[in-house]
């Protein structure tokens, strides 16, 4: 399986398992944390700094954009996704959520963010397959196991999740742009600098 010739490519231990293994329980223990803030009011239902739970492709999932720990999953993994695709990136926005029972995603292509996407797997309970409809029409059912992990055209390859029979399953979707004209009005997803949450898109700062 070529990323070059087929527009997606499983990797292997993208991670290694004791790094996965590490963020998966750090990022459970956040969506505890997250949720007790919301319901002592700490935090009010509308800051998304902490993540939220629940978005437009999954209701029901913890998710967080651009948390610290994984943008330098996102950063760290940089030149790697570079060379494994034979493409000049630059990183745009990472993005976590935790699937639980029932939990799917429904099918749909990515916006311009996630030119070269990948989906890698913290860990769960069980295994929860991506699908993806690759260049000729044809179906694939792509189970990874904990610290594996699926790059694939973001834009170009449609894909989903079936319903979750299982648990959990916790994911990290790291983004990534071609280096050229076009992408150097999208670094960082419109942001300063990686770790800073959505609202920070197209904020100048100016410095005395």
């Amino acid at each position: 399986m070529s990323y070059t010739k087929n527009g997606y490519q499983v990797i292997k231990n993208a991670i290694p398992i004791d790094v996965a293994n590490f963020v998966y329980d750090y990022f459970m223990l956040k969506s505890q944390v997250e949720k007790t803030m919301r319901e002592t009011t700490y935090i009010s239902k509308h800051d998304k700094d902490w993540g939220t739970s629940g978005d437009v492709m999954c209701p029901t999932s913890y998710c967080h954009y651009s948390d610290i720990a994984m943008e330098t999953i996102l950063q760290i993994l940089t030149p790697k996704m570079s060379k494994l695709t034979k493409l000049d990136l630059t990183p745009t926005y990472s993005y976590a959520r935790i699937y639980e029972t029932n939990d799917d995603m429904r099918a749909h292509t990515d916006r311009y963010s996630c030119e070269v996407s990948t989906t890698l797997n913290l860990g769960g309970s069980h295994v929860f397959p991506i699908w993806l409809k690759d260049r000729n029409g044809k179906q694939h059912e792509i189970k990874l196991e904990p610290s594996d992990m699926l790059i694939y055209r973001g834009c170009e390859l449609e894909h989903w999740r079936n319903k979750f029979e299982g648990d959990i399953c916790t994911q990290v979707f790291l983004h990534y742009n071609e280096v050229n004209e076009k992408s150097k009005d999208n670094l960082y997803d419109g942001r300063l600098h990686l770790g800073l949450p959505a609202k920070f898109k197209g904020l100048k700062i100016i410095r005395k």
